[in-house]
């Protein structure tokens, strides 16, 4: 029974909504080419059409700028380069190595956050709102794992307000390759 009255308001509703719109007259030009006349306010007599038989409104979106960010993320250092969408235009980069003293310290998630905030710093003075990450490992014949700045970098970037869109591994795995460096008895150290 509810629900029968229900959808019989809701038709009441809509009945007047149109009722109302046809009342309304579109507003008259005048001769003289300038401002059109205010059209008469709809009448007070109708009633007003419950939430539900409104159409929803359209969620406000905000337009982003995007660029790509690259990450290099080996045992040893973590390298970040921002271009443009088509690579073509590098905005920002920053690695490790320009961030801390000591050459072990290169590859650790401080330094890559310490970069990452440099690069985010840049980025957003150039306009740009969103990022696509690419992360890289060495890949090849090193390892096939990001690096512990990897995780850092995607981590400070989103902290710093930018917004993240797809965050993806291009690793270069080979299919077949070419022999290892080091000869038949391994590297001698």
């Amino acid at each position: 029974m509810a629900k029968e009255e229900k959808k019989e308001e809701v038709k009441v509703a809509e009945k007047a909504v149109e009722e109302t719109k046809k009342d309304e007259k579109p507003p008259e030009q005048p001769p003289s080419g300038g401002a059109p006349v205010a059209a008469a306010a709809a009448p007070a007599s109708a009633p007003a059409a419950p939430a539900a038989a409104m159409p929803p409104r359209p969620m406000a979106r905000r337009d982003y700028k995007w660029a790509i960010c690259h990450v290099f993320s080996s045992k040893n250092d973590t390298i970040i380069t921002v271009t443009d969408m088509s690579g073509a235009e590098t905005i920002a980069k920053a690695s490790g190595g320009m961030m801390v003293k000591a050459d072990r310290e290169e590859g650790k998630p401080y330094a890559a956050m310490q970069s990452a905030a440099k690069v985010a710093n840049e980025v957003k003075n150039r306009g740009i709102t969103g990022l696509h990450i690419r992360i890289r490992a060495p890949g090849g014949h090193g390892a096939k794992t990001p690096g512990a700045g990897a995780q850092a970098v995607v981590r400070s970037l989103a902290r710093m307000g930018l917004r993240i869109g797809k965050i993806e591994d291009v690793t270069p795995t080979p299919t077949d390759t070419t022999k290892r460096p080091g000869g038949r008895r391994g590297r001698r150290v």
